[in-house]
């Protein structure tokens, strides 16, 4: 019988990023029975372990109790208490805060592999001049290399989580994106759902967070019948969209949150591209609405401004074209 082992994985990050590593650690969970991996990461994201075994969340209250190099000391130290058994790290963010945790245990012996970005394709992808337009790999299978320098074999494909069943064709549309210029036009979303919801055994639910968007979606929610604004807490968001038909998303948390459950993503692509590897797990570039521009993609993460001032990329793409590829999936 195979020994029983823990190791650390660290990811402190926004919710679509932090996503997007629970397929890869429940597809290492599944090909590694004697494993266990204690995942530390943002408090507030206890929700997305839930359900599979052998994965134990850890809180990190970075802006709290855990804020600076003190905090960071007293996690690693809780860490310790908690979980003696940890033999290894796995850094799936490589940032100043995940480095001063492995660097903690790296000083105990404990051996740390860390992610490898990949930026200088990347830059090479979103630089003005001489773009390099080839397909960066996956922030998917970064993940996975990380645990095969720990060892760890992955079960690629097992990291879907069961879906609910609906009768229902529910569609889910989250119109927001952290950045402008990763934002599909309101208006536009608008004409979208305004063809959706024309087949009358279509319901629309609006996915978004913070008071400034759910007000928008109010708004937007009151022109059409079958339409509803879903303003809930993660885990009980997460369980409707498990039983979604599909999910209408931008380059955001919500593919990745509907990627969980092998729901099917219709993504908008604006300044970024799926050639920067944050394609949302399993899901088929074919469903990826974009057009092509010379400028594009101009950011990795979508945070630079349009530098041509028209935003282009999302004002010249049609509803039309969203609306193809919806009826093509229901």
């Amino acid at each position: 019988m195979a020994k029983s082992r823990s190791i650390l994985a660290i990811r402190f990050s926004a919710m679509g990023d932090v996503a997007m590593t629970i397929p890869v650690m429940k597809e290492v969970l599944d090909a590694n029975s004697e494993l266990t991996i204690i995942f530390v990461t943002n408090k507030n994201w206890g929700p997305l372990c839930e359900g599979i075994p052998r994965l134990v969340f850890v809180p990190a209250d970075l802006k709290g109790i855990h804020k600076g190099v003190p905090g960071l000391y007293r996690l690693f130290s809780s860490l310790r208490v908690s979980y003696p058994g940890i033999s290894a790290v796995a850094d799936l963010h490589q940032v100043l805060r995940s480095r001063i945790v492995r660097m903690f245990f790296r000083l105990r012996g404990i051996p740390v592999a860390v992610i490898d970005k990949g930026r200088e394709g990347k830059k090479l992808l979103t630089r003005k001049e001489g773009k390099v337009l080839q397909p960066q790999t996956t922030t998917i299978e970064r993940y996975r290399q990380v645990f095969r320098e720990l060892g760890f074999s992955a079960s690629e494909g097992s990291g879907v989580l069961p879906r609910s069943s609906n009768d229902l064709i529910q569609i889910g549309i989250a119109p927001f994106a952290t950045y402008k210029e990763k934002t599909y036009p309101v208006e536009k979303m608008e004409a979208v759902i305004r063809q959706v919801v024309a087949r009358e055994d279509v319901e629309v639910l609006l996915f978004g967070g913070g008071a400034a968007e759910i007000a928008q979606l109010n708004v937007l929610a009151a022109k059409f019948s079958r339409v509803r604004v879903m303003a809930l807490g993660l885990k009980e968001e997460l369980s409707i969209i498990s039983g979604l038909k599909l999910m209408v998303s931008m380059d955001s948390a919500n593919m990745h949150l509907a990627s969980l459950f092998g729901v099917p993503v219709v993504s908008v692509w604006g300044a970024t591209h799926p050639y920067a590897g944050f394609m949302g797990y399993g899901q088929k570039e074919e469903n990826a609405v974009q057009i092509d521009l010379y400028c594009r993609p101009c950011s990795v993460f979508g945070n630079k401004p349009c530098y041509r001032g028209d935003h282009a990329c999302m004002e010249q793409l049609s509803p039309e074209r969203i609306v193809e590829k919806i009826a093509a999936l229901i």
